[in-house]
């Protein structure tokens, strides 16, 4: 289910999935394809992960990074789940091939 909220999704952010919502900025964005397919990108990952251990593991690593490279761009950037979804986004078939925890060989 997608969700327009400008209260949820964080400023500089597009959109930002929590089991099972996604949520984007506003209704225009809906409509872009690959920013909805990372977002259901994320949504296997939860899933897969049983969700709340996806949130832990996903802070855990943005704070490794960032401690590394002091810059919070790219610590999230860094993160194995983003690097997943952002490569994978123009893919409309990777869902359907993609291989339980996939993002770990982003790590």
């Amino acid at each position: 289910m997608i969700i327009t909220s400008k209260l949820v999704v964080p400023k500089g952010f597009l959109a930002i999935t929590i089991w099972p919502f996604i949520f984007v900025r506003n209704d225009d964005l809906k409509e872009v394809d690959d920013l909805i397919n990372h977002e259901k990108i994320h949504l296997k990952q939860q899933l897969e992960l049983l969700i709340v251990p996806f949130y832990l593991w996903y802070v855990i690593e943005y704070l490794m990074h960032y401690i590394q490279c002091k810059d919070s761009i790219m610590a999230y950037k860094s993160i194995s789940f983003e690097k997943e979804a952002n490569w994978n986004e123009d893919d409309f078939n990777y869902l359907d091939k993609r291989k339980y925890f996939s993002w770990f060989k982003y790590l």
